[in-house]
């Protein structure tokens, strides 16, 4: 990939994609809740965040808010992870929302049997409303200047409009020399009302064209463009690389312009025990990351983010694609230790890790 000089570009990455609020019921369930933990966080800016907080990269995210005091509290968060705001839309608030709100994500860690549990509560969101003509991308592309652009399936299956806001990015991107990444993240509760796995083939297919760097899992690349793993089962127990190989391969000899795919293995026995891996194809050749078998998991939102964002930080740093996918697998691993979507890794302890490390006591 020719990833354009950092002295060119005001960002390193610029992200887009909604940021909710998440409410956390810590150890306890959300149906018999009585408090929650409040983390900001979204599949887009979760990258974005991980590449400014983890590995210092200037970062910004495109979204929109209502403009009331739920939109100000994910303002403040946002603050605090440091990833640049001067690109958020404020839309005016209504008063009860019936025009426009903020959405909200309702997540449980799960344990052991039980399974996470995830229940959104996003619909008619200012970040769903964005449609073309609402964001200056020739202004953050042409005058700015980016040396990344990262956008996703969850982005674009929230509304009619969203995904041509992300062929508008992607295109203006594309004229301006910016490489683009695109995680599908497939979520079934967003596409089941709105045509399911046939909705979101069609949209994610008519954006493939565009993008350089395609990530996600097998469940993505099946579910999000109809790709399938074969010899797999759906608890995943089987992650032989091989069949994640052949995937890759069809859909790298369907989309050429992919030049670099990149796919986490996860073979969650508990929702606190799971295997974990990757695989990325850069230049007609396989890399793999260590498999780590047997992670403890404290809270497995956000990890396959913070994958993307270490995977990023070793192809913009030019470390090579078997670097950058140690980065994503190490970074991945590291920020399913700690609860929020976002990570609270750094760049030492993801190096630590990539080198082996312990989990002795540093003091």
């Amino acid at each position: 990939m020719q990833i354009k000089p950092k002295e060119e570009c005001r960002w390193d990455l610029v992200a887009l994609g909604e940021v909710m609020l998440r409410l956390d019921p810590g150890d306890g369930r959300i149906h018999t809740a009585r408090q929650f933990q409040v983390w900001e966080g979204g599949g887009e800016y979760n990258v974005a965040r991980g590449l400014k907080r983890c590995f210092g990269m200037n970062t910004a995210v495109v979204t929109a808010f209502a403009d009331n005091p739920v939109g100000r509290l994910a303002q403040d968060l946002i603050y605090q992870g440091g990833v640049d705001q001067s690109h958020v839309k404020w839309v005016k608030y209504d008063g009860v929302g019936r025009q426009v709100r903020n959405g909200l994500n309702f997540t449980e860690r799960g344990f052991g049997v039980r399974g996470a549990v995830g229940c959104s509560d996003r619909g008619h969101t200012a970040t769903a409303q964005l449609k073309p003509g609402d964001i200056d991308w020739e202004r953050i592309f042409g005058q700015e200047g980016a040396r990344w652009f990262h956008c996703g399936g969850i982005f674009c299956a929230l509304s009619e409009t969203t995904p041509l806001v992300a062929q508008e990015a992607m295109e203006a991107a594309k004229k301006h020399g910016t490489i683009i990444s695109y995680d599908l993240n497939y979520r079934e509760s967003l596409w089941k009302g709105i045509g399911g796995h046939e909705k979101a083939r069609e949209v994610n297919r008519s954006l493939a064209s565009l993008v350089d760097v395609m990530i996600g899992n097998e469940e993505d690349f099946t579910a999000a463009l109809g790709f399938e793993v074969e010899g797999v089962d759906e608890h995943l127990s089987d992650l032989d690389p091989a069949n994640f190989k052949k995937m890759i391969g069809s859909a790298v000899a369907e989309y050429p312009n992919f030049k670099v795919v990149a796919t986490t293995l996860r073979n969650a026995k508990t929702a606190t025990v799971n295997d974990w891996g990757a695989i990325c194809y850069a230049g007609g050749e396989f890399y793999s990351a260590t498999l780590r078998e047997d992670l403890e998991i404290f809270d497995r939102v956000g990890g396959g983010d913070s994958f993307a964002s270490g995977l990023i930080y070793g192809f913009l740093t030019g470390k090579g694609a078997q670097a950058a996918v140690e980065y994503g697998a190490a970074h991945g691993a590291l920020a399913m230790t700690t609860p929020g979507d976002t990570s609270m890794a750094t760049l030492s302890e993801v190096e630590k890790v990539m080198k082996g490390g312990g989990a002795r006591v540093a003091r």
